[in-house]
């Protein structure tokens, strides 16, 4: 099943409120490169997350249109993975030119990049398995949610 573009901007907010959010809890403990409070690397974390969602919905546009272009009007499952790389360095890139709102101080690359690349993963593993298997509807409607 294709998803539509609003099926796709759901799964993505959809997946980034819940598995996103509880991957970062889980991974914010033990990343490398971290200083200060707990409490501030979670803040930290959770900022970078929520612009991930904000950049992520221009991202599914420029998708989107992208898609146009092939036969099937969808990417292959492994591009999918692989767009973690260039949304990635574009975080990383705004990061590092301080245009993320709440972000006080400098990201440790290594902190980053663990966390981003943790929770990619996570939501692209349950994206491409649970969730296909327990929300049927989901599929069935293009990936919309409602």
């Amino acid at each position: 099943m294709i998803p539509t573009l609003a099926g796709r901007l759901q799964t993505r907010i959809f997946l980034l409120a819940t598995v996103g959010v509880v991957l970062t809890a889980l991974v914010v403990p033990v990343l490398p490169g971290t200083s200060g409070s707990l409490a501030e690397t979670y803040r930290t974390a959770y900022l970078i997350l929520l612009a991930v969602a904000v950049a992520g919905l221009g991202w599914e546009l420029l998708y989107h249109l992208l898609m146009q272009f092939r036969w099937d009007k969808d990417w292959p499952t492994l591009f999918g993975l692989l767009t973690s790389v260039p949304e990635g360095l574009l975080m990383w890139v705004l990061l590092e030119a301080g245009l993320v709102p709440g972000i006080g101080g400098p990201v440790a690359f290594s902190t980053f990049a663990a966390m981003f690349t943790l929770v990619w993963l996570g939501q692209w593993l349950f994206a491409n398995g649970p969730m296909r298997v327990l929300s049927v509807q989901w599929r069935l409607r293009g990936g919309r949610l409602f």
